[in-house]
């Protein structure tokens, strides 16, 4: 049996990953701020901003998977693009609440999976949910790009050190296009003051160049469940794949 373990799995890409992989049979556990109720997923209300308590919570989940797994793959997914605006002109809580949940809170989490895992001899995988943002500077982005940024260089260094395992951690950080989900109606909501590539995000939409959840957790599937997972550097695009 494969296990999958989602943040952010209430809505947009996670919530379509949790859905696809469920009704193929696999054994899903979503994260989620809000109780979520699916129809063959597991879901589990939890605060990714709240990183004291995500070791407890990968404890939780482990818990819950069949003692038959095969695989244990985790998903870190959950993000926020909050907030936008100019370095200066931004709310430091709203600094401190984007770390914890776009890069305190997968590090916290993959590495509770690489420990608690450590002796589980089946196939192992992180996926890390990146962005473009993390590898272009974009104005007014200035706390999102850093953390997406964070998150790819933190999957270099795991898959470095997971070369010497026993048993390794396959790891990846990909990023999925530019999507049609409430980030980007959040984006498209801000001012051009704080975001100038503001006109740039509104054509996306009305020139129908944002891709679907649900084709791109299609995608995200896909090479999650082929050898083009294994083969692919650790810092990918899946435009590319």
């Amino acid at each position: 049996m494969n296990v999958y373990l989602i943040t952010g799995a209430s809505k947009g890409i996670g919530h379509e990953l949790a859905k696809q992989l469920s009704l193929e049979g696999n054994f899903v556990i979503g994260v989620a701020r809000t109780e979520t109720a699916m129809e063959g997923i597991i879901f589990i209300e939890g605060d990714l901003a709240e990183t004291e308590k995500l070791e407890e919570l990968m404890e939780v989940m482990f818990s819950m998977a069949p003692a038959n797994a095969t695989s244990f793959t985790l998903i870190n997914n959950a993000a926020t693009v909050d907030p936008i605006g100019r370095i200066g002109t931004i709310k430091s809580t709203e600094i401190t609440h984007a770390l914890a949940v776009n890069l305190n809170a997968p590090i916290i989490l993959s590495n509770a999976f690489i420990s608690q895992l450590s002796d589980f001899k089946g196939t192992k995988r992180i996926i890390n949910i990146s962005s473009g943002a993390g590898r272009h500077a974009y104005e007014g982005w200035g706390t999102y790009c850093a953390t997406k940024a964070g998150i790819d260089h933190f999957t270099r260094v795991v898959a470095l050190e997971q070369i010497h395992e026993d048993y390794p951690v396959e790891i990846v950080s990909i990023a999925p296009g530019i999507i049609d989900t409430t980030m980007q109606e959040k984006i498209r909501k801000s001012s051009v003051q704080d975001f100038p590539l503001l006109d740039r995000f509104i054509d996306y939409k009305s020139q129908g160049q944002l891709s679907s959840a649900g084709e791109t957790a299609s995608k995200l599937k896909a090479f999650m469940t082929t050898n083009a997972f294994s083969k692919g550097e650790e810092i990918m695009d899946i435009r590319d794949v």
